[in-house]
């Protein structure tokens, strides 16, 4: 073992590390170039390996002493160079044709504490970094999908403007953390996304389950505005992500599939919501995520006399009718099978659509029709959900 080049990467391995590119490949070499670069996995710094073969990029994640060995692997025969930038300095490896090895490094200078406080804060990192929010993505490591939609730079800097849309990406993410039990890893699971907007979440789900995880998963996207499409098609193709699919339709009339995993509705607007979730729920998904918007509906239907004192307020009648429609979804969800809970997606100061409804499906239907219509009576409305999925059921 060539012990200048275990010292570099021993020393340049950690959080801190940017990247390290392998390239020069020898002629035989199938792989044309290798990037590996520092992620995080339930709370564990792992490498993960991006192999370029032909136009296709295929990722492995390796511990700390496994990458090493696999570095090792490479430079032994298949590749001639490898550079290594980091915060804490640079590295350079060269491997003539007869196989003799260069090693360089070059430490950032810290004045008054030399090249043993390099090395003990490269050791610290990880301790440091507890005292600091712990986001799924970091922030220093460059995701090709958060570059193209402006949220990252190339170097990994969260643009300050869009820091915003990094923690909801990042809350978004542990939301789908919680429920990686209820998904089969020896089947490839179909999830449906229906949304509006730049696809940043879809992109995440995709990034975070199939790459950074290795779930065998199929994400079908739904959304109406076709630049949007078009735009999200060429950015899958361009990442490789073969099984992310971006369509024009809408989720309520939506027939491509006859089986679905799991169901993703992000600010659906208003009664969208609830075709998503009757859709979800007639399918018997497994999971259900719903970040609702705009509830309008009930607001035009809540008529009490004893409740008018606070319904003549137009801000305090239009939060209360979001409230009482998304409390009703999730108890609608529960008689329906689903164990559900309404989660803070984001902080309120971030955005105004911060609830997200989160039901797993345990087969065990909640007896709570009374207290539904005991709610609706005394409200005098019948929301959409309702409509579908319980008042349906009575006339069947």
């Amino acid at each position: 073992m060539n012990e200048k080049l275990k010292e570099m990467l021993e020393f340049f391995l950690n959080r801190s590390m940017n990247q390290m590119i392998l390239s020069n490949p020898v002629s035989n070499c199938l792989i044309q170039k290798v990037k590996i670069r520092p992620v995080v996995l339930r709370g564990d710094i792992m490498f993960q390996a991006e192999e370029l073969i032909g136009k296709q990029a295929f990722h492995k994640n390796f511990s700390r002493d496994e990458a090493i060995a696999y570095i090792f692997d490479l430079l032994d025969g298949s590749f001639r160079q490898a550079e290594v930038a980091s915060s804490l300095g640079s590295g350079t490896v060269l491997v003539s044709k007869k196989g003799t090895m260069t090693v360089k490094m070059k430490r950032t200078e810290k004045s008054g504490e030399g090249k043993a406080a390099d090395s003990a804060s490269a050791d610290l990192l990880p301790l440091l970094h507890n005292r600091k929010k712990r986001y799924v993505l970091q922030e220093g490591i460059p995701v090709p999908f958060l570059v193209d939609l402006g949220v990252m730079t190339e170097e990994g800097k969260i643009i300050r403007t869009r820091y915003d849309k990094f923690r909801q990406i990042n809350r978004f993410l542990e939301f789908i953390e919680d429920i990686l039990p209820k998904l089969d890893r020896s089947r490839e699971t179909t999830i449906i996304d229906f949304g509006c907007g730049k696809s940043y979440l879809t992109f995440a789900m995709y990034y975070y389950l199939h790459e950074l995880r290795g779930y065998p998963i199929r994400i079908i996207r739904l959304d109406l505005k076709q630049d949007v499409i078009n735009r999200c098609n060429l950015l899958a193709e361009r990442y490789g992500y073969e099984k992310l699919r971006f369509y024009h339709g809408d989720i309520a009339s939506y027939e491509g599939v006859d089986h679905v995993d799991m169901v993703v509705t992000l600010h659906a607007c208003d009664m969208a919501t609830d075709y998503a979730l009757e859709k979800a729920v007639r399918w018997g998904a497994r999971v259900i995520l719903s970040v609702p918007c705009c509830q309008h509906e009930l607001n035009r239907q809540m008529n009490n006399e004893q409740m008018k004192p606070i319904f003549q307020y137009g801000l305090i009648r239009e939060r209360m009718a979001a409230l009482y429609t998304d409390a009703l979804r999730a108890e609608i969800l529960e008689n329906q099978g689903y164990r559900t809970q309404i989660l803070e997606f984001i902080d309120m100061e971030h955005t105004p659509k911060n609830i997200l409804i989160r039901a797993v499906k345990e087969g065990r239907k909640k007896d709570n029709r009374k207290e539904i219509e005991d709610i609706l009576r005394f409200l005098q409305a019948e929301p959409c959900l309702y409509r579908l999925l319980m008042k349906q059921s009575i006339r069947e």
